[in-house]
């Protein structure tokens, strides 16, 4: 088209809701910018350009294309006064448009780059120097802007469209590529599409194994003949610290009770291990269990066999350095060697051995008298086969003797769980405090634990293992012999204690019950007697975490109680409902009886004897109403006692009481309840809503264990722990007094009295 031709006025076509002017824009709603916009994507008129067509000739015709298609203003004739005849033909009567001049379009132009949207201001300067009107400037400059907008679109349109198509080429040569390809670890197709969601489940599974499997092959490879001194395991010496008094003194001994209380934030400074740390972890864990396993087997010249009628066996520490040298590093000064080994057959599948050892939650409950507290920190294998295979955890333990004369010792440690190829299974425990050193650790573990070995019918042989390097320094004077012959500690103790659990364990998961069980019809059902042990088993451990010098659970304990030989704690319970709401005292101490545990056991136990010691029960007749045997010494029983009181008020009084024995230690422990939680659990009922506040005795023996002329073993006497609890007041936010105080002081000091008078004939 020239470009001085004149374009000629478009008729719109009847579907645009007007009569072909810019009426019909006005009509249908929409702006004059908006006809505009659509009138050119819609190609209603569409100009023919050439490539000569200058820029200023492409903006100046289609300027006229829009002034013809609006029908603005610049029509020179045809006014307001203007009157159409009804049929009058509409060709008659043509509108003539201005066309802007080349001036002003460049002269629009050049404002337009400037200033794509002037204000009124700027528009009538701009009318009055090109000699327009402002609204066909408006116009004009409202057009340009839609044209521009139009234009970066079909270039914006147009690099995606490249863009797209080279994705689109690209991933279909990353397609090609992924079909011809297998996987360099299954074998299999990489593609998950090509192959069901369980298989390729199952593929990964199986690579992951593999790699486990040549990780661990390859610590194995790497720790055969050499040693672990290339990793900074080793220790320095801990420098002894000077013992801080927290208040008095304990059986007359200065420095007790710092020791005791001056503990227990160990295991709340300890940390998850870091990423750096579990190499040197499951390195230390692979050589402690190849350690353990030589241990349990080996005999003289590492063992050494017991002298002058002792029952445990003793190492020979200067063969074990030389049989093990690439241990923990040597042993830090001030501190003592504890180590020993026993063997016993337990009453249990080996499978549900494992998992008591590796579930924290039941090996604290099976050694709840020897586990004050213990937490899983963190897992670092799960195993492989779906058991424990090859599970490997880190762990915090802190360990008790029935004492708060003994402190407790505190570990930090991992262990690892290993099936060897002859079926056998090991567990094994190795400290990691060289991983965090610090000042406050007493005790580390060396490689200590256990071999499994199934056994017929079910049963199942254990070789337990303990070695640990203690500073026992806070020890009180009359349980040092106790705490050397290892009975305290060791491996003695552990076996003694699992037995003893695991013969408890077959009783409460008896179908039939014992010829030995007397219930006088109060046990209607295996159910309530099932209930029944499981409240008793809860009366333990509560006493348990009372009764030693540990400082991990919620005790705080009293400074200057007014006794220097009692240790009086407090706990506030709310919200507990296996305790009841209120303010509870516990006080316990220690003391020598020149006795037999055997018979000061026997004598704690009996009913009968029960009102020569016991103030609570006011001189009452004691009738046991129901009897569980969990155990083949006579003496391990869960008991429900009825108090048969001159005082009325008494009467009704019933006292749940588990007594248990072993070659290490006895127990006799019990615990008012109320009669009609009591009926429900008797029932069958839920026992963990009844509230128990335990009390009872820990009897061990005072050193160890010798062998007389006769076939029994003989000792000199006993150590007995006595500890009370007790509700002094019912309403959590009271205020505790000393009168309460001097209460339970005065209480236990008599029970003390009353059992030294029965058993060893002294005058109080």
């Amino acid at each position: 088209m020239p470009a001085g031709m004149m374009i000629p006025a478009i008729q719109m076509p009847a579907m645009m809701g007007g009569s072909g002017t810019a009426a019909g824009f006005g009509s249908s709603g929409l702006t004059l910018g908006q006809a505009n916009v659509n009138m050119i994507n819609g190609q209603l008129h569409p100009l023919e350009m050439t490539q000569s067509t200058s820029e200023g000739e492409i903006a100046r015709i289609r300027e006229e294309e829009f002034e013809s298609r609006s029908g603005s203003e610049n029509q020179e004739g045809g006014s307001g006064d203007d009157h159409e005849e009804p049929n009058a033909n509409p060709r008659a009567k043509r509108k003539r448009y201005h066309r802007h001049t080349q001036h002003q379009i460049q002269e629009m132009e050049a404002f337009f780059k400037e200033c794509p949207h002037p204000d009124d201001k700027q528009r009538k300067e701009l009318s009055r120097e090109l000699g327009l009107e402002p609204l066909q400037v408006k116009f004009w400059f409202q057009n340009k802007r839609t044209q521009m907008k139009t234009q970066h679109e079909r270039h914006e349109n147009t690099q995606l469209r490249q863009e797209n198509e080279k994705l689109r080429a690209e991933n279909m040569r990353y397609r090609e590529a992924l079909s011809n390809t297998s996987c360099p670890n299954c074998g299999g197709p990489t593609a998950i599409g090509e192959m069901s969601f369980d298989e390729h489940h199952l593929r990964l599974e199986n690579a992951r194994l593999r790699e486990e499997i040549d990780r661990i092959s390859a610590i194995a490879a790497k720790y055969v003949g050499k040693p672990v001194t290339n990793y900074p395991l080793l220790s320095p010496p801990v420098t002894p610290r000077p013992l801080d008094l927290a208040f008095g003194t304990f059986g007359g001994q200065p420095g007790i009770a710092g020791e005791i209380y001056g503990a227990g934030d160990l295991l709340r400074s300890i940390s998850a291990p870091t990423e750096a740390d579990k190499p040197m972890i499951i390195e230390l864990a692979v050589a402690a269990m190849e350690e353990l396993t030589r241990m349990a087997q080996m005999g003289e010249p590492l063992w050494l066999p017991p002298i002058d009628g002792a029952t445990v066996t003793m190492l020979n520490e200067e063969e074990y350095m030389r049989s093990f040298p690439r241990g923990i590093g040597p042993k830090p000064a001030g501190f003592k060697c504890e180590a020993s080994r026993e063997t016993v057959v337990v009453i249990m599948n080996h499978i549900n051995l494992v998992e008591i050892l590796m579930d924290v939650n039941q090996w604290s409950t099976v050694f709840s008298g020897i586990v004050s507290r213990a937490m899983t920190m963190e897992v670092l294998s799960t195993g492989v086969a779906g058991n424990y295979n090859g599970a490997l955890q880190v762990m915090t333990a802190e360990f008790q003797v029935p004492s708060p004369l003994v402190p407790t010792r505190e570990s930090y440690f991992a262990r690892y769980c290993k099936q060897h190829v002859d079926g056998t299974w090991a567990v094994v425990d190795v400290s990691l405090d060289n991983l965090r050193p610090s000042p406050l650790a007493r005790c580390r573990r060396r490689p200590s634990g256990c071999l499994i070995q199934e056994m017929p019918n079910g049963y199942s042989k254990v070789i337990w293992v303990e070695h640990v390097e203690v500073d026992d320094r806070g020890v009180h004077n009359i349980y040092k012999p106790l705490v050397n012959s290892g009975l305290a500690f060791g491996a003695k103790r552990w076996v003694a204690t699992l037995d003893r659990q695991c013969e408890r364990l077959a009783s409460a998961m008896a179908t039939t019950v014992p010829t030995n069980d007397v219930t006088n019809i109060v046990i209607t059902n295996q159910e309530g007697r099932k209930s029944m042990m499981k409240l008793a088993e809860r009366m333990v451990i509560s006493f348990s975490a009372g009764v030693s010098g540990s400082t991990t659970h919620t005790w705080t304990t009293l400074s200057g109680s007014g006794a220097d030989d009692v240790r009086v704690m407090t706990r506030k319970s709310v919200d507990d409902p296996g305790r009841p709401p209120g303010i509870v005292l516990s006080a316990a101490t220690s003391f020598w009886l020149p006795v037999p545990p055997k018979r000061v056991f026997d004598f704690l136990r009996d009913e009968n004897s029960r009102s020569e010691w016991d103030i609570l029960s006011n001189g009452g007749v004691i009738q046991e109403m129901a009897h569980i045997a969990n155990g083949l010494e006579t003496g391990n029983c869960v008991s429900l006692l009825r108090v048969n009181s001159a005082n009325s008020s008494q009467s009704n009084m019933l006292i749940l009481q588990e007594s248990s024995t072993d070659p290490t230690g006895s127990f006799v422990i019990y615990a008012p309840v109320d009669i009609v939680a009591m009926n429900v659990v008797l029932g069958g009922g839920d026992p963990d809503y009844v509230a128990l506040l335990p009390s009872g005795f820990a009897i061990l023996p005072d050193g160890p264990t010798r062998t007389g002329g006769g076939s029994e073993a003989c000792t000199g006497g006993s150590l007995l722990t006595v500890a009370f609890q007790i509700l002094v007041d019912s309403i959590p936010t009271a205020k505790l007094s000393l009168g309460s105080v001097a209460t339970v002081n005065n209480l236990i000091a008599c029970t003390v009295d009353r059992i030294k008078a029965a058993v060893a004939g002294e005058n109080p």
